[in-house]
């Protein structure tokens, strides 16, 4: 198993419910591939650093996951066929990206306390 990480962005124009579907969506098909998610974030509507298909702002989603290689290339095929989504990056993390994200997460959980 190999640990991943993706950010993808969906279009503005979506209600705060049909983003949250659309976050769904993607994490089904992450767990329904054999995928298990490791922390998700949902970083709400930002603006872009450049206009995208005419918008300026986006709805800003990460995943971080392990699963099999394969997996990688079904869940880029649902990001392409899906209209809404307008850019997405999907990386294999190394050692060192994996200990960065555990501190990361640690960090925010302790905030939250």
């Amino acid at each position: 198993m190999n640990n991943y990480e993706t950010v993808f962005i969906a279009t503005p124009v979506l209600s705060d419910q049909q983003a949250q579907e659309i976050f769904g969506k993607f994490q089904g098909v992450i767990t329904e591939n054999g995928g298990q998610i490791v922390n998700k974030e949902d970083w709400g509507l930002r603006k872009l650093a450049y206009p995208i298909q005419k918008k300026t702002t986006g709805f800003y989603f990460f995943i971080e996951f392990t699963g099999e290689g394969s997996l990688i290339e079904t869940l880029e095929t649902q990001y392409r066929r899906d209209e809404r989504v307008i850019r997405f990056l999907t990386f294999k993390q190394d050692k060192y990206a994996v200990e960065y994200a555990e501190k990361r997460r640690n960090k925010i959980a302790k905030k939250e306390e």
